[in-house]
């Protein structure tokens, strides 16, 4: 997982592949740390996606461009359009079984 520190960053890496996700936290958010180990052993079943982290802290207008209103925010675009979005508390399970939809027409 890369960490993103700009918006034209964000931007380029979105537009740079066929599928992407976004993490969207902030370090002090205990959820976002629990969640961000899980979520980066399920993408080792997607070598095809590349994630990107994004620390709202660092960068506060990303929260108003995607329309993040709680942490972590999960968007996952396909050809550069966004997909799936979950927020707060995921599934790792679930969230695996709608990118492998997306994954399979893809890849």
């Amino acid at each position: 997982m890369i960490t993103l520190d700009s918006m034209t960053e964000i931007d380029a890496f979105i537009a740079s592949g066929e599928m992407r996700l976004l993490y969207l936290s902030r370090p002090d958010c205990g959820v976002c740390k629990a969640l961000i180990p899980k979520i980066k052993d399920m993408l080792t079943g997607f070598p095809g996606i590349e994630a990107g982290y994004v620390d709202l802290g660092k960068i506060p207008e990303a929260a108003g461009t995607f329309s993040i209103f709680t942490i972590p925010g999960i968007l996952i675009y396909t050809q550069v359009k966004e997909a799936i979005r979950k927020a707060r508390y995921v599934s790792v399970d679930q969230l695996a079984g709608e990118m492998n939809r997306y994954y399979e027409l893809l890849y």
